[in-house]
């Protein structure tokens, strides 16, 4: 399963790298694809729901928009 969110505030490879490192963490994931330019980040696994990508994305600093 692979699922696409809109991630607001990401401007730099450290701001990508901050919400890999997150959303990585989360059961279930097993891929993180981020797109600074576009504010897109693309999780692959099983078994996560989307408030678990949020909550994530907020630990990390930014917000799902």
């Amino acid at each position: 399963m692979s699922t696409t969110y809109d991630v607001s505030g990401m401007t730099c490879g450290h701001c990508a790298q901050a919400v890999t490192t997150e959303v990585s963490g989360i059961t279930g994931v097993t891929g993180v694809q981020v797109d600074v330019e576009t504010g897109k980040v693309t999780v692959e696994g099983e078994g996560f729901t989307d408030a678990q990508v949020a909550e994530a994305v907020d630990e990390a600093g930014y917000a799902l928009a």
